[in-house]
């Protein structure tokens, strides 16, 4: 869709170009008025609760997988997350390419998978990074991220 301020600038050089008398602020009788338009991106993560079954086409349940926690990174580019497992008072985060970070919550935030998914709004670098960023439910409440951990299976 083209941005609406060419739009008008358009409209505004046809006018001038067939000869049509223009009067400052006005064109033919319209007015017109400044338009600003801001960039706003929220992103919501399609989640499941932990135990939730995962959607399968056959018959065979899938295997569990055990999960060790290790050293994880401050922030995480938010166009990696590709959906979300929710849990307590954790969120693992799963990126694209199949990599694993846990977010820790801080505090309580009970109503984080009753509604099986949350919102996550990056900030202007692009950037989820823990002790910074919210993860805010569907119900409005906030989370804080305390901490990322990166996950690895455990070997059986």
């Amino acid at each position: 869709m083209p941005n609406p301020s060419v739009i008008a600038l358009t409209l505004l050089a046809s006018a001038v170009a067939a000869g049509t008398p223009v009067a400052a602020g006005e064109l033919n009788g319209t007015e017109f008025a400044q338009l600003t338009i801001r960039e706003h991106i929220i992103i919501r993560v399609p989640s499941r609760l932990r135990g939730a079954p995962a959607p399968t086409r056959d018959m065979n349940p899938p295997r569990q997988i055990e999960w060790a926690e290790k050293k994880g990174p401050k922030c995480i580019a938010a166009d990696q997350l590709g959906g979300a497992i929710v849990a307590g008072d954790y969120v693992d985060l799963v990126l694209r390419g199949g990599d694993r970070v846990r977010a820790q919550l801080d505090g309580d935030c009970s109503g984080l998978g009753y509604y099986g998914g949350f919102y996550l709004k990056p900030s202007a670098d692009g950037l989820v990074c823990a002790g910074r960023d919210t993860l805010r439910t569907r119900s409005g409440d906030r989370c804080t991220i305390k901490k990322f951990k990166k996950l690895v299976a455990k070997k059986r």
